[in-house]
Protein backbone atom coordinates (compact mmCIF):
# COMPACT_ATOMS: atom_id res chain seq x y z
CA UNK A 1 0.00 0.00 0.00
CA UNK A 2 1.44 3.33 -0.81
CA UNK A 3 2.30 6.16 1.52
CA UNK A 4 -1.07 8.50 0.11
CA UNK A 5 -3.74 5.27 0.27
CA UNK A 6 -2.34 4.91 4.02
CA UNK A 7 -2.57 8.62 4.75
CA UNK A 8 -6.01 9.09 3.24
CA UNK A 9 -7.42 5.84 5.18
CA UNK A 10 -6.25 7.07 8.49
CA UNK A 11 -7.92 10.35 8.08
CA UNK A 12 -10.74 8.87 7.07
CA UNK A 13 -10.69 6.59 10.43
CA UNK A 14 -9.90 9.70 12.09
CA UNK A 15 -12.89 11.98 10.63
CA UNK A 16 -15.24 9.03 11.52
CA UNK A 17 -13.95 8.65 14.99
CA UNK A 18 -14.05 12.31 15.88
CA UNK A 19 -17.69 12.81 13.95
CA UNK A 20 -18.92 9.62 15.70
CA UNK A 21 -18.12 11.18 19.36
CA UNK A 22 -19.88 14.55 18.51
CA UNK A 23 -23.32 12.82 17.89
CA UNK A 24 -23.67 11.20 20.73
CA UNK A 25 -26.34 12.79 23.00
CA UNK A 26 -25.27 13.50 26.75
CA UNK A 27 -28.43 12.67 28.60
CA UNK A 28 -29.29 14.34 32.01
CA UNK A 29 -31.50 13.57 34.43
CA UNK A 30 -32.99 16.44 37.01
CA UNK A 31 -35.77 16.55 39.52
CA UNK A 32 -37.83 20.12 40.25
CA UNK A 33 -41.12 21.44 41.72
CA UNK A 34 -43.86 22.48 39.43
CA UNK A 35 -46.86 23.42 40.71
CA UNK A 36 -50.14 22.34 39.94
CA UNK A 37 -52.94 19.95 41.12
CA UNK A 38 -54.18 16.72 39.34
CA UNK A 39 -54.00 14.83 36.39
CA UNK A 40 -55.05 17.46 33.78
CA UNK A 41 -51.69 19.28 34.68
CA UNK A 42 -50.11 16.41 34.43
CA UNK A 43 -50.95 16.01 30.69
CA UNK A 44 -50.85 19.73 30.25
CA UNK A 45 -46.77 19.80 32.11
CA UNK A 46 -45.64 16.92 30.80
CA UNK A 47 -47.33 17.47 27.45
CA UNK A 48 -45.59 21.30 26.98
CA UNK A 49 -42.27 19.11 26.38
CA UNK A 50 -41.66 17.47 23.65
CA UNK A 51 -38.81 14.57 22.38
CA UNK A 52 -38.11 17.09 19.26
CA UNK A 53 -36.72 19.78 21.49
CA UNK A 54 -34.25 17.28 23.05
CA UNK A 55 -36.86 15.62 25.90
CA UNK A 56 -36.37 11.85 26.41
CA UNK A 57 -38.55 10.75 29.57
CA UNK A 58 -40.78 13.23 31.63
CA UNK A 59 -43.11 12.47 34.64
CA UNK A 60 -44.92 14.78 36.91
CA UNK A 61 -46.68 13.53 39.91
CA UNK A 62 -49.71 15.20 41.22
CA UNK A 63 -48.51 14.27 44.74
CA UNK A 64 -45.29 15.26 45.42
CA UNK A 65 -45.70 18.18 42.63
CA UNK A 66 -41.97 17.05 41.05
CA UNK A 67 -40.91 16.61 37.58
CA UNK A 68 -38.53 13.62 36.88
CA UNK A 69 -36.84 14.65 33.42
CA UNK A 70 -34.45 13.06 31.12
CA UNK A 71 -33.08 15.50 28.21
CA UNK A 72 -30.17 15.78 25.58
CA UNK A 73 -28.22 18.53 27.05
CA UNK A 74 -26.87 19.21 23.39
CA UNK A 75 -30.42 20.15 22.54
CA UNK A 76 -31.84 22.25 25.19
CA UNK A 77 -30.70 23.07 29.17
CA UNK A 78 -33.09 22.95 32.59
CA UNK A 79 -34.04 26.81 32.44
CA UNK A 80 -35.50 26.14 28.75
CA UNK A 81 -37.28 23.27 30.38
CA UNK A 82 -38.81 24.89 33.16
CA UNK A 83 -39.42 28.22 30.70
CA UNK A 84 -41.65 25.93 28.54
CA UNK A 85 -43.26 24.59 31.37
CA UNK A 86 -43.83 28.13 32.57
CA UNK A 87 -45.45 29.05 29.00
CA UNK A 88 -48.45 27.23 29.99
CA UNK A 89 -49.29 28.47 32.80
CA UNK A 90 -47.41 26.27 35.72
CA UNK A 91 -44.79 27.77 38.37
CA UNK A 92 -41.37 25.81 38.64
CA UNK A 93 -39.35 26.07 41.53
CA UNK A 94 -37.38 28.62 39.74
CA UNK A 95 -39.85 30.13 36.86
CA UNK A 96 -42.86 31.82 37.38
CA UNK A 97 -45.44 30.42 35.14
CA UNK A 98 -47.28 32.47 32.42
CA UNK A 99 -50.16 35.00 33.83
CA UNK A 100 -52.42 34.41 30.80
CA UNK A 101 -51.97 30.51 30.03
CA UNK A 102 -52.39 30.67 33.81
CA UNK A 103 -55.57 32.62 33.83
CA UNK A 104 -56.76 30.09 30.57
CA UNK A 105 -56.15 26.50 32.71
CA UNK A 106 -59.07 24.80 33.57
CA UNK A 107 -60.25 25.40 37.26
CA UNK A 108 -59.27 22.26 38.71
CA UNK A 109 -55.71 23.32 37.24
CA UNK A 110 -55.44 26.35 39.19
CA UNK A 111 -53.54 26.01 42.36
CA UNK A 112 -52.90 28.75 44.99
CA UNK A 113 -49.84 30.50 43.63
CA UNK A 114 -47.43 32.39 45.01
CA UNK A 115 -47.13 36.19 45.32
Amino acid sequence: MNTTLRLSILFLLFSFSISSGFAQSVAKTDTFKVYGNCDMCKENIEGSLKKRDGVMKKNWSPKTKLLVVTYDTEKINLLQIKQKIAAVGYDTDEVHGDDIAYSKLHKCCQYDRAK
